[in-house]
Protein backbone atom coordinates (compact mmCIF):
# COMPACT_ATOMS: atom_id res chain seq x y z
CA UNK A 1 0.00 0.00 0.00
CA UNK A 2 2.90 2.39 0.63
CA UNK A 3 3.99 2.19 -3.02
CA UNK A 4 0.43 3.03 -4.11
CA UNK A 5 0.38 6.07 -1.81
CA UNK A 6 3.74 7.26 -3.13
CA UNK A 7 2.64 6.84 -6.76
CA UNK A 8 -0.66 8.62 -6.17
CA UNK A 9 1.02 11.46 -4.29
CA UNK A 10 3.52 11.89 -7.15
CA UNK A 11 0.72 11.89 -9.71
CA UNK A 12 -1.45 14.40 -7.85
CA UNK A 13 1.48 16.76 -7.26
CA UNK A 14 2.28 16.73 -10.99
CA UNK A 15 -1.37 17.09 -11.91
CA UNK A 16 -1.86 20.14 -9.67
CA UNK A 17 1.38 21.77 -10.85
CA UNK A 18 0.46 21.15 -14.51
CA UNK A 19 -3.07 22.45 -13.93
CA UNK A 20 -1.74 25.66 -12.37
CA UNK A 21 0.52 26.14 -15.40
CA UNK A 22 -2.33 25.52 -17.85
CA UNK A 23 -5.06 27.65 -16.28
CA UNK A 24 -5.19 31.29 -17.39
CA UNK A 25 -7.49 33.75 -15.61
CA UNK A 26 -10.36 34.82 -17.86
CA UNK A 27 -11.79 37.93 -16.18
CA UNK A 28 -9.82 41.17 -16.09
CA UNK A 29 -7.71 41.38 -12.95
CA UNK A 30 -9.29 44.68 -11.84
CA UNK A 31 -12.82 43.25 -11.57
CA UNK A 32 -14.58 41.29 -8.82
CA UNK A 33 -14.38 38.12 -10.93
CA UNK A 34 -10.70 38.82 -11.51
CA UNK A 35 -10.28 38.99 -7.73
CA UNK A 36 -12.13 35.68 -7.41
CA UNK A 37 -9.84 34.04 -10.00
CA UNK A 38 -6.79 35.36 -8.14
CA UNK A 39 -8.14 34.00 -4.85
CA UNK A 40 -8.79 30.56 -6.35
CA UNK A 41 -5.32 30.45 -7.92
CA UNK A 42 -3.75 31.52 -4.63
CA UNK A 43 -5.58 28.75 -2.76
CA UNK A 44 -4.47 26.13 -5.29
CA UNK A 45 -0.86 27.37 -5.14
CA UNK A 46 -0.95 27.37 -1.33
CA UNK A 47 -2.18 23.79 -1.27
CA UNK A 48 0.63 22.81 -3.66
CA UNK A 49 3.17 24.42 -1.33
CA UNK A 50 1.55 22.79 1.71
CA UNK A 51 1.65 19.39 0.02
CA UNK A 52 5.33 19.80 -0.75
CA UNK A 53 5.96 20.80 2.86
CA UNK A 54 4.12 17.75 4.19
CA UNK A 55 5.94 15.51 1.77
CA UNK A 56 9.33 16.88 2.73
CA UNK A 57 8.46 16.14 6.35
CA UNK A 58 7.53 12.52 5.69
CA UNK A 59 3.74 12.96 5.73
CA UNK A 60 2.49 11.64 2.37
CA UNK A 61 -1.13 11.32 3.53
CA UNK A 62 -1.48 15.05 4.24
CA UNK A 63 0.57 15.83 1.13
CA UNK A 64 -1.90 13.90 -1.01
CA UNK A 65 -4.83 15.59 0.74
CA UNK A 66 -3.30 19.01 0.08
CA UNK A 67 -2.73 18.28 -3.60
CA UNK A 68 -6.30 17.00 -3.90
CA UNK A 69 -7.81 20.06 -2.24
CA UNK A 70 -5.71 22.40 -4.38
CA UNK A 71 -6.77 20.61 -7.53
CA UNK A 72 -10.40 20.77 -6.41
CA UNK A 73 -10.19 24.55 -5.96
CA UNK A 74 -8.67 25.02 -9.39
CA UNK A 75 -11.04 22.63 -11.11
CA UNK A 76 -14.02 24.43 -9.55
CA UNK A 77 -12.62 27.73 -10.84
CA UNK A 78 -12.40 26.28 -14.35
CA UNK A 79 -15.97 24.97 -14.16
CA UNK A 80 -17.16 28.41 -12.99
CA UNK A 81 -15.47 30.07 -15.98
CA UNK A 82 -12.78 31.88 -13.98
CA UNK A 83 -9.99 30.23 -15.99
CA UNK A 84 -9.39 29.38 -19.62
CA UNK A 85 -7.68 26.07 -20.31
CA UNK A 86 -6.21 24.65 -23.52
CA UNK A 87 -8.64 22.74 -25.74
CA UNK A 88 -8.38 19.00 -25.42
CA UNK A 89 -6.73 19.03 -22.02
CA UNK A 90 -7.60 16.14 -19.77
CA UNK A 91 -6.60 18.04 -16.64
CA UNK A 92 -10.07 19.45 -15.97
CA UNK A 93 -13.69 18.29 -15.97
CA UNK A 94 -14.89 20.99 -18.40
Amino acid sequence: MTADLAEKTDRYERMLADALDAAEPRPPADTPLGDAAADVAEMAESYLEDGRHFRANGDPVNALASYSYGYGWLDAGVRLGLFAVPDGTELFTT
